[in-house]
């Protein structure tokens, strides 16, 4: 009796070691997965700063020196790059639009779903509603299935309040920057296809 009794204690004791050893290589886990996501997150949110210095309007008068390292280009091929970003990231094909007498419209976006119209921000701040207004009116106009408000950086809380129900996709500079490198990710997958595998 005496003998089960001991392998009863120690049965428990390793179930006991066990279950602390798992549960401190899962804290150990977790706590790596949220770091990663943290960093994650600060990264993209680094990108999104990055684009909004490449593309923002600068003072003509007094412009600033950039390092030769860093990309610089003028505002209106900002939606260049976010039209070739959507197209990569969702298929279809874009068109972007003339800088003048676009009625607001800075790119199409024809998918198999139908058109899409798109409006884009170099923006520092937080954007209000009125260009949601703008993309949704010549939605209506243009009989467009959906739209899209692009900015590098954020909405307001009234913005979003207006734009639920509208079909229109706030996409802010975080998620930019997530569709950009799922674009990235999708080109190189199809590059890779393309490449002969040896046998």
């Amino acid at each position: 009796m005496l003998f089960i009794e001991g392998l009863a204690a120690i049965i428990l004791l390793a179930a006991f070691v066990h279950f602390t050893l798992s549960k401190k290589k899962n804290e150990y886990e977790s706590s790596l997965l949220a770091e990663h996501i943290d960093k994650s997150d600060e990264m993209k949110r680094t990108l999104a700063m990055g684009l909004y210095l490449r593309f923002k309007k600068e003072n003509h008068d007094n412009p600033p020196t950039y390092s030769s390292n860093y990309i610089k280009q003028d505002p209106a091929q900002f939606e260049h790059f976010v039209a070739e970003v959507i197209e990569l990231a969702k298929g279809g094909s874009t068109w972007v639009s003339r800088s003048t007498g676009d009625f607001g419209i800075d790119f199409e976006h024809r998918t198999n779903e139908g058109l899409f119209l798109g409006q884009v921000k170099c923006y520092q701040g937080d954007l209000g509603f009125d260009p949601i207004a703008l993309v949704h009116s010549n939605m209506v106009k243009d009989g467009a299935k959906g739209g899209y408000v692009i900015t590098t950086g954020s909405f307001t809380k009234a913005a979003r309040q207006y734009a639920e129900g509208l079909d229109i996709e706030l996409i802010d500079g975080v998620k930019l920057v997530e569709l950009w490198l799922a674009g990235l990710q999708k080109s190189e997958v199809e590059i890779k296809g393309l490449i002969p595998r040896h046998i």
